[in-house]
């Protein structure tokens, strides 16, 4: 059986698209980076966090035929992880330093069963235009924000702020289609 560790109904819509049954488990894993981590480590670990919080949740004779996916996605600008605004001062800030600059969309996917675990990173590169306060402030207004890494959903009306995508625009999203489908065929699943 499939699993989707995520409380994203983005990653569920998303995952959705590969054709795959799956079930959802809502899992809690601190989403806080270790003081020195990297970027890129922080999203694998808290991935694969997720993932491995999933199988212990479904736990017992059910576990013997699981396969938990968990995912993780973090805007980074100059080494800095963004994360999620608490609040529209938050989510503010965040959009007047994305505004007219590139960042990155980091996103890891991991794969878990009882005998085994893979990975993966999906790195795209975003280009914003120039925003001015009141556009900043007219979106925040929408509510959008809230919830999103870098205060920005792509596929939404922050599409609009986006004027070139280098990568993945499923692993901006959240969950890397490309890499998902990959890890899920080494791990026998297949869609039907």
């Amino acid at each position: 059986m499939l699993y989707l560790a995520s409380q994203s109904p983005r990653r569920r819509e998303l995952l959705l698209q590969l054709g795959h049954a799956f079930e959802v488990l809502e899992v809690e894993v601190p989403e806080v980076p270790r003081s020195g981590e990297a970027a890129a480590d922080y999203v694998r670990r808290v991935a694969r966090d997720k993932a491995l919080a999933g199988l212990a949740r479904v736990g017992g004779a059910a576990a013997a035929g699981a396969v938990v996916i968990g995912s993780d996605t973090e805007v980074v600008l100059a080494g800095e992880i963004f994360g999620k605004p608490a609040d529209a001062a938050a989510a503010a800030a965040m959009l007047r330093r994305l505004s007219g600059g590139t960042h990155a969309v980091l996103s890891a996917v991991w794969v878990v069963d009882p005998q085994s675990e893979q990975g993966a990173l999906s790195t795209s590169h975003v280009r914003f235009d120039a925003l001015d306060a009141s556009t900043i402030e007219a979106y925040v207004a929408t509510g959008e924000p809230f919830g999103k890494a870098g205060g920005y959903a792509i596929q939404g009306r922050g599409a609009a702020f986006v004027a070139h995508l280098e990568g993945s625009y499923s692993g901006v999203m959240g969950l890397p289609l490309h890499e998902t489908a990959r890890l899920l065929r080494a791990f026998g699943v297949r869609p039907g």
